[in-house]
Parts: C-alpha cells; sequence; structure tokens
C-alpha cells in the first residue's frame, strides 16, 4: 500500500479504536448528559474513520468497501497508537486519555488543513469543528475533576501518570509521516508536539495537577506494534463479519 493511504489509515484508526472504547462506556456515565455527550464523541470519531476508509478504499482501487479496512485487517495492520487502545477504567482514566487526543487532534487537524492532499484538507475543515467541541468538553472536565473532591483530583493524577508515556508516541515521526511532510501534505508533528505541551501545561495549571516526571515512553502503534488490548477489541468489534462473511445489512 502507498504511503499516502497508510498516512490516512493513521489518522482512520486512532479514530476507529477510539470510538469503539468509547462506546464501552454507552450507559455508564456519570450522569445522562454526560453519558450522552461520551456517545456523541464516539459518533463523531466513527464518522470521520468511515469517511476515511471510504477513501482509502476509492483510492486504492482494488473493488474493496470502506467496511474491509475495519473488519477485515489484522492486528498487525492497524496502525493508531497505542493510547487509544487503552481500557475506559473509571470516568478520570476516560477523560485523561481523551483530553490528550483531544488536544492532539485539535493541532493536527489545524496544520492539516494546509496540506497539498485535497482529500485530507478537506478532512480537516470538515473535523476541526467537531475536534474543537471536544477540546473544549475534556478541557472543562480536567478542571472540573481537579478542582473537585480530593478524590476526583487523586484519581485524575493516577491517570495521568498511567497515560503519559504513551502521549509520546504522538510525536514520533515515522516514515510515512515523513515522507507525507516532506510531500507537503502532512504536518510537522515537531510543531504540534510544542502547541500541544502547551495546551497540557494551561490546561495542568488551571486544575492543578502535576506533569509526570518519567519520560519513558511507549511506541511501535503507528507501525503496527500494539498492546494486547487491541486484539481483544478487533475480536468483539470483527466478531459478526468474521463469522457470517457474506452477510448484508
Amino acid at each position: 500500500m502507498e504511503t499516502k493511504l497508510k498516512y490516512y489509515l493513521q489518522i482512520a484508526d486512532n479514530a476507529l479504536i477510539l470510538s469503539h472504547r468509547l462506546s464501552e462506556n454507552c450507559s455508564k456515565g456519570p450522569f445522562l448528559e454526560e453519558d450522552l455527550a461520551t456517545t456523541n464523541v464516539a459518533l463523531d470519531l466513527i464518522g470521520c474513520a468511515e469517511s476515511i476508509y471510504e477513501e482509502v478504499a476509492l483510492q486504492e482501487g482494488k473493488g474493496k468497501l470502506g467496511d474491509y479496512f475495519a473488519y477485515r485487517r489484522k492486528e498487525n495492520e492497524f496502525l493508531n497508537v497505542i493510547l487509544v487502545e487503552q481500557p475506559n477504567g473509571d470516568f478520570a482514566h476516560l477523560m485523561v486519555r481523551q483530553f490528550f487526543i483531544d488536544v492532539f487532534h485539535f493541532y493536527f487537524f489545524t496544520e492539516l488543513m494546509n496540506s497539498m492532499d485535497d482529500f485530507l484538507k478537506g478532512l480537516a475543515h470538515k473535523t476541526i469543528k467537531e475536534v474543537t467541541y471536544h477540546l473544549k468538553r475534556s478541557s472543562e472536565w480536567m478542571v472540573r475533576l481537579g478542582k473537585g473532591t480530593e478524590e476526583s483530583k487523586h484519581r485524575t493524577q493516577v491517570a495521568i501518570n498511567k497515560f503519559w508515556k504513551y502521549t509520546h508516541e504522538f510525536f514520533i515521526e515515522n516514515i510515512v509521516d515523513k515522507a507525507m511532510l516532506d510531500n507537503e501534505m502532512g504536518v510537522d508533528l515537531a510543531k504540534i508536539q510544542k502547541d500541544w505541551k502547551l495546551k497540557v501545561d494551561e490546561i495542568f495549571y488551571l486544575a492543578h495537577f502535576s506533569i509526570p516526571s518519567n519520560d519513558f515512553s511507549i511506541k511501535g502503534g503507528k507501525d503496527g506494534v500494539h498492546s494486547e488490548n487491541l486484539g481483544y477489541i478487533l475480536c468483539e468489534m470483527q466478531f459478526l463479519p468474521s463469522k457470517y462473511p457474506d452477510a448484508i445489512w
């Protein structure tokens, strides 16, 4: 598969796997409005993923449908970062994971609006509206949890300490990222990292959270090396298409 389509899949796989994780939380929100908000974010993400998968199928030109890329690929063919496949845990864990990816998505799609690739440029202009809301929501929750009770602050700091090591992968440039940037179709991850860090520092300051001192990083997802969690997700997500491959809905 050509480099450009792998870049597309990196974006789509992040959205699809995170959407699946969020859908697992349906009916488990702290109150009804928040339960609906989480579900709506999941729907935004799966809509983004679907549009990309359909474009990949079209540009690849091998007669596949967009659903193939969600339901027919193996674990090592998925190119999402490892953070999005991590289990939900409690509400603090769910929201910390969401905040980290929301900040990344906001600056990623902001830069992607300058892409020389027409599809990516159009995708970015559409997605930035949704991502702006996602970031506003998760940022407000981070401050709310940090300024809430001692219990809410403690649980959120525990989640921050747990997920911090996964965030570095956002900014590790692989061969695909470099090739797309060199051809003015991708984004500069080093620039996004600076913006991401500034926003995270700002929200952590307002919420009185501490940045973990450990710079150890877990990586490999963008090159198809995942945690065991992705295998369980795919077993559940791909069960029906695998068992009934000729089914028509």
